[in-house]
């Protein structure tokens, strides 16, 4: 069994779509309740396993970088103000047995250019490729993971992907299903509805073996004048090595305005049922003047840990 320990994140593009929030500050540290979506994106490849964290990003990204860095002045005064908590919350974003790479990508030449810059970094190991705008809204974290399993047990590479109806198939590459009900035959990057051989969208998620490096050189420069990632996993996809994993949970486009807004207004909405329903269920004859303190408890349990 292979394990997979190392986890490329791409994410030197400039987030156009977001303009001019993103002139800025990076897209992948816009908050979702309080967090980051690069540190739930980490917090996911965490879980699978990952102890290498590859952070393909550009010069004008600091403050990603800052993020998983420890900023002992701001620790010191937050304990002598009295907030050891917050202190002891930011102090331990990463596990100390993580490693963080950093690579510099000058120019942004396609998501299959991104993960080409992490070669050097990623060695001979397989690895997932994870993208934070992709924000994803599954219990316990377990997407990535589930895809990591598959991995081990046939050594192909995985794709997360899930359902689209009507003309948004157009956004996504689309995969041709092959003979085994979990075999990717083609992976088709962004037909028209008349043209998508299925229903079934690629999801920024996934897991490869070191070979997708030969693959993304040998494709040449396709859509866009870019090298396409989904043009090398269609080719070794033709080749018989490219499986797919249905996504178990919500998938939201926190590149767009309204991908965002929903990933907030969703991941709300849960806790809000979660509080609700632990307050019903644990103390239904609270009395008002102690309502605060078991919320804070009820935040406490269920939001500060990995729950969702």
């Amino acid at each position: 069994m292979r394990s997979v320990k190392k986890a490329v994140f791409p994410i030197a593009g400039l987030g156009t779509r977001l303009l001019p929030f993103t002139k800025a500050v990076p897209k992948e540290m816009m908050p979702i309740l309080g967090k980051p979506l690069i540190q739930h994106s980490v917090e996911e490849a965490l879980d699978a396993g990952c102890k290498t964290l590859i952070f393909v990003t550009s010069d004008a990204k600091p403050a990603i970088r800052a993020h998983f860095e420890p900023n002992l002045e701001l620790e010191k005064s937050l304990i002598n103000n009295g907030k050891s908590d917050i202190a002891n919350e930011i102090s331990n974003i990463l596990p100390s047995d993580v490693e963080c790479i950093y690579v510099n990508q000058e120019e942004q030449l396609g998501l299959g250019h991104a993960v080409l810059c992490a070669e050097k970094a990623v060695g001979n190991h397989p690895f997932c490729v994870i993208l934070p705008d992709d924000f994803i809204h599954a219990q316990h974290n377990q997407n990535l993971s589930r895809l990591v399993k598959a991995f081990q047990e046939t050594g192909c590479s995985q794709l997360s992907v899930m359902s689209v109806n009507g003309p948004d198939i157009s956004k996504y590459g689309v995969v041709e299903p092959g003979k085994r009900s979990n075999q990717v035959y083609r992976l088709i990057e962004k037909p028209s509805l008349e043209m998508a051989p299925s229903k079934i969208a690629s999801i920024g998620r996934y897991v490869f073996t070191n070979s997708i490096f030969e693959t993304i050189k040998s494709i040449g420069v396709g859509h866009g004048g870019e090298l396409q990632l989904a043009d090398a996993i269609d080719r070794l996809a033709r080749n018989g090595e490219v499986e797919m994993v249905l996504l178990e949970g919500s998938r939201f486009d926190c590149g767009t305005e309204r991908g965002y807004l929903n990933a907030i207004l969703n991941l709300a909405d849960r806790r809000k049922r979660v509080r609700e329903n632990t307050l019903e269920k644990d103390i239904p004859n609270l009395e008002a003047s102690k309502y605060d303190k078991v919320l804070e408890m009820v935040d406490e349990k269920f939001f500060t840990e990995k729950t969702f």
